[in-house]
């Protein structure tokens, strides 16, 4: 779905539709997957659902999963989407390192194993 594009992101083409809603979905078996494939380490247990970072348009969104969308596209909220939106579009998705300090930005904690 997605390839190494330069140091920091991955690139991959997804279909991105307008959705009434607050937040950005993808799929949710496609969210754990890329989650496990890309976000996780490898070490102990680890959290499938922590939200993806992508970047659209110009503008980085947290990815959260969702049952109700087809696999391959993203749905973003109606106040995101242009006037152009339904459509294929290129699609940077935000490395681990990349992606935990973008979240940190906006106010998420990342959840601590015990």
């Amino acid at each position: 779905m997605f390839e190494r594009f330069s140091s920091g992101y991955y690139l991959g083409e997804l279909y991105v539709e307008p959705r009434d809603g607050e937040r950005a979905v993808i799929q949710r078996a496609d969210h754990e997957r890329v989650n496990e494939q890309l976000y996780a380490d490898g070490e102990g247990v680890e959290r499938l659902d922590a939200p993806l970072v992508m970047k659209v348009d110009g503008g980085h969104i947290p990815v959260g999963g969702d049952d109700d969308v087809p696999s391959g596209t993203l749905a973003i909220p109606q106040e995101l989407a242009d006037e152009r939106l339904p459509d294929r579009r290129n699609v940077l998705l935000a490395d681990a390192d990349r992606a935990e300090t973008l979240l940190r930005w906006e106010g998420w904690e990342p959840h601590v194993n015990a």
